[in-house]
């Protein structure tokens, strides 16, 4: 059974009594809502069901839109999110597993200048 398949995750969240109004904003205070994600148990599980389903709105798994879709577009290879998450041996995703934002922008834009 995949993440997609059992979302019962999803009950665990740290966001699950929250207005979902209050989780798809935009912009500058898509960093803010993101912070809850941090301290969320089921953060990994989150976000590997976004990047799985390729979730276009809001935070998911302490990542805005642009850093979704930034990983998406590093690893087009990958088609096991969850798996992916899981792994011990990429910078990535340790930086990922961290509760604090990671610098998917940053890293991207420097590969593209590299």
């Amino acid at each position: 059974m995949t993440v997609n398949e059992d979302q019962t995750w999803a009950l665990r969240a740290a966001c699950a009594a929250a207005e979902p109004d209050a989780l798809f904003v935009r912009g500058a205070a898509q960093r803010q809502v993101r912070e809850l994600c941090f301290s969320c148990e089921v953060r990994m599980e989150c976000l590997a069901d976004a990047l799985s389903s390729q979730t276009s709105f809001g935070v998911w798994g302490g990542l805005t839109e642009r850093e979704r879709r930034a990983l998406l577009r590093r690893y087009p290879e990958v088609t096991d999110w969850a798996a992916w998450l899981r792994r011990d041996d990429d910078e990535l995703v340790t930086e990922l597993r961290e509760q604090r934002a990671p610098r998917i922008i940053a890293r991207a834009r420097a590969e593209r200048t590299a």
